[in-house]
C-alpha cells in the first residue's frame, strides 16, 4: 500500500542535489521497492518545480530519470509515477500551443469508451454504488407520503441506481408515488438508453413513470427548462458532476499565464494574496442557487474529497498524488496487475483525471475537486440547508461496504454527511442538502 507518512515537504528537496544529472542512469535499476518508490516522489516534486519555474531542461532530466522506474504495469507508485510523469510532460508542451495541437490533431474522441470505463470503476470499486445507496435512501425518506416525486439527475448514465429507486418505491407499503425523472447528459444515445431501461422496468412493477431527456452540458444547462411542475416533490442528484463549474470564470487563461504567477511568487502561498484580482460571479454560485429556487426537498450530492482546486501546482500535485495513489491501491487489491480492465481504468478515466489537474489551467481545467467542508461552504451560500443523512441511511451503506470483503474500506459520519475512506484516507464525500422554503 502506498504511504503518506512522509509528507511531500519532506521529500521535495532536489533529487539533482542528491545524484548527478546524466544521460544514464544504471543506479536506479538495482532500487529495491520501497527506495524506488520514495524516490519517484522525490522525482515527481523535483521535475514540478522544475516545470512551475520554467526550467524545462532541467525537467527534461529528471523526466529521463523517471521513465527509467516508472512502468504502467507495476506496483502502485510505478503505475501512478507514469501517469503523473505523463501530466507534467503534458503541461510542458502545452507552453507550445501550436506544437500541442498538432500533436492533438489526429486523437479520436472515445465517448463511448470513456462510458464503458466509468461503468467499469463502478462495478470493480465500491465508491459509486455506495452513493446510489445513500442518494436512493436519502430520496425515500425525504418522499415520505409525497404523491408525485420529480428526480433531477445531473448525470444521467447510470440507470441501475434509478431501477433501484423503482424497486424500492414499489415496495411501500402505501404504493409507489407518480415518479419523473429528468435526465441530464449531453449524448442522446445514452438518455435514449437510460429512459428505455427504466420505462421498461417501472412497466414491469406498474408505477406511474416519466422520463424526461435534456440533452445538454452541465455547463450550458438552463434551470427553467427542467419543466419543474406545482405540486411535484423536487430532489436531486448530483454524482461527482458539480465541480466542473468551478472552471467558470476562472482567471487564468492559460498555461503561459499561470508558469509566470508561478515563478512571480516562488511558489509561496503567502504570496497567492498579492497576485489575487477581481474576477466575474462563479458558474457554480449561480448555478446552486438557480437550484435552490426549484425548492427541492432533498438533494444530495457526491464528490471527491480532496482539494485539487487550488492555483499553486505543488499543492495540487501534493494533494492529487496521495488522493490517485489510494484509487491505485484499491484497484490494486482489487484486479491483477496485468488486468486489462485495471489498465483501462488508470490510463482512460483516472490517468486523464490527474493530467487535467496537473497540465491544465484556467477553463481547461475541470476537475478541480474540493473538500467536504468547502462544499458546505458554498452550498449554504446558495441558500441551502444541510439534511442530515440517517443512521438508518448510514448502517446501510456499510453493510453493502462489507459486502465488497476488504477491511481498506470504511464509511465514517461526518457532521451528517458520510465519507468513503480507503484506511486513513478519504476519498469521497456525500451530503445531502434542502431548500429552506
Amino acid at each position: 500500500m502506498f504511504q503518506e507518512e512522509t509528507s511531500l515537504s519532506s521529500v521535495s528537496s532536489s533529487p539533482i542535489q542528491m545524484f548527478p544529472l546524466s544521460s544514464s542512469y544504471p543506479w536506479l535499476k538495482d532500487l529495491k521497492p520501497e527506495d524506488r518508490g520514495l524516490y519517484l516522489i522525490h522525482l515527481l516534486v523535483t521535475c514540478a518545480n522544475l516545470v512551475a519555474s520554467g526550467n524545462f531542461e532541467n525537467a527534461n532530466i529528471v523526466l529521463d530519470q523517471i521513465s527509467c522506474l516508472a512502468s504502467a504495469e507495476g506496483d502502485t507508485m510505478q503505475r501512478i509515477a507514469s501517469y503523473f510523469s505523463e501530466a507534467l510532460a503534458d503541461r510542458i508542451l502545452r507552453m507550445w500551443p501550436g506544437v500541442y495541437k498538432a500533436f492533438c490533431l489526429t486523437k479520436i474522441p472515445v465517448a463511448v469508451e470513456e462510458l464503458l470505463v466509468r461503468k467499469m470503476f463502478s462495478e470493480f470499486l465500491p465508491f459509486m454504488k455506495v452513493s446510489f445507496v445513500i442518494t436512493n435512501q436519502a430520496i425515500i425518506e425525504a418522499m415520505e407520503g409525497e404523491k408525485i416525486v420529480h428526480v433531477i439527475d445531473l448525470n444521467a448514465s447510470e440507470p441501475m441506481q434509478w431501477c433501484s429507486l423503482l424497486h424500492e418505491l414499489s415496495a411501500q407499503p402505501q404504493g409507489p408515488p407518480h415518479l419523473r425523472i429528468t435526465g441530464i447528459h449531453q449524448q442522446k444515445e445514452v438518455l435514449d438508453q437510460t429512459a428505455r431501461i427504466l420505462t421498461e422496468e417501472a412497466e414491469k412493477l406498474d408505477i406511474p413513470f416519466q422520463f424526461i431527456p435534456m440533452v445538454s452540458k452541465l455547463e450550458n444547462l438552463d434551470i427553467e427548462m427542467l419543466r419543474v411542475k406545482t405540486g411535484e416533490a423536487v430532489a436531486i442528484s448530483s454524482v461527482m458532476q458539480v465541480h466542473e463549474l468551478l472552471a467558470s470564470g476562472s482567471s487564468l487563461k492559460n498555461i503561459g499565464e499561470s508558469v509566470e504567477k508561478e515563478i512571480v511568487n516562488s511558489f509561496s502561498l503567502g504570496n497567492n494574496s498579492a497576485c489575487s484580482h477581481s474576477s466575474p460571479p462563479s458558474r457554480i454560485d449561480t448555478f446552486l442557487t438557480d437550484l435552490w429556487a426549484l425548492s427541492p426537498k432533498v438533494m444530495v450530492v457526491t464528490e471527491q474529497d480532496s482539494n485539487h482546486n487550488s492555483r499553486n501546482l505543488m499543492e495540487r500535485l501534493s494533494e492529487s498524488l496521495y488522493f490517485y495513489a489510494a484509487l491505485f491501491d484499491c484497484l490494486e487489491s482489487t484486479l491483477p496487475r496485468t488486468s486489462l480492465e485495471r489498465m483501462k481504468i488508470e490510463k482512460m478515466l483516472l490517468g486523464e483525471e490527474i493530467k487535467n489537474i496537473i497540465a491544465c489551467e484556467g477553463a481547461d481545467r475541470k476537475h478541480r475537486h474540493e473538500k467536504l467542508g468547502k462544499w458546505h461552504q458554498r452550498f449554504e451560500l446558495a441558500g441551502f440547508t444541510k439534511n442530515p443523512l440517517s443512521y438508518y441511511t448510514l448502517m446501510q451503506a456499510k453493510r453493502f461496504l462489507q459486502s465488497f470483503n476488504c477491511d481498506g474500506y470504511k464509511i465514517m459520519e461526518e457532521n451528517g454527511c458520510a465519507s468513503i475512506y480507503w484506511y486513513d484516507r478519504p476519498l469521497f464525500s456525500i451530503s445531502a442538502w434542502s431548500s429552506r422554503r
